[in-house]
C-alpha cells in the first residue's frame, strides 16, 4: 500500500489534485490510502464490488490498449514504453482509430474529406512504428 501511495503522489503534484478519486476494491487499496486521500482533500468513490461495468470507459481504454499496442511489443525501458503511449494515443488513438460510441469517427477526427473527383492515391501513414496505419488520400 505504501507503493500506491507513492504513486498517487506522483500523480497529483501538489495543488494539481483531483477533486475525486474513482476507484473500484482491488486488494492493493487500504486503509492507508483512504486515510491518505483524505489527508489531500480528495474524496473517494468506490465502485460496487465486482462491477466493471461501474467504469466502463476506463475499462475499454484499458483492455484496447493491452490488445492493440501492448501485447505486441516488447518494451525495453520506461521511455521506450512513454514513447509508445505517447504515439499510440495521440497518432492513432486520438486520430485514426474508429470509436463505437461516436459512430465510427475518431475523437479528434480530422475535416472530414472532399468528394473524390479527380485521380488521387491512397498513402499508408504507419504509427507505433508500423504495428498501425493511418491512411490519407493525396493527389496523385
Amino acid at each position: 500500500m505504501a507503493w500506491v501511495i507513492q504513486q498517487l503522489r506522483e500523480a497529483m503534484p501538489f495543488g494539481l489534485q483531483p477533486r475525486y478519486r474513482f476507484r473500484d476494491h482491488d486488494g492493493i487499496y487500504g486503509d492507508e490510502v483512504s486515510q491518505f486521500l483524505v489527508g489531500t482533500g480528495i474524496e473517494e468513490i468506490k465502485t460496487a464490488c465486482r462491477s466493471p461495468w461501474q467504469n466502463p470507459f476506463v475499462e475499454r481504454f484499458g483492455a484496447t490498449l493491452r490488445r492493440e499496442l501492448l501485447n505486441q511489443v516488447i518494451i525495453l525501458k520506461e521511455e521506450h514504453l512513454k514513447g509508445l503511449l505517447k504515439e499510440f494515443i495521440e497518432e492513432d488513438y486520438h486520430l485514426a482509430r474508429p470509436h463505437q460510441g461516436l459512430d465510427g469517427d475518431p475523437p479528434f477526427p480530422a475535416a472530414k474529406p472532399r468528394p473524390v473527383t479527380a485521380a488521387s492515391r491512397l498513402v499508408s501513414i504507419p504509427v507505433v512504428g508500423g504495428l498501425h496505419h493511418r491512411y490519407v488520400r493525396v493527389a496523385a
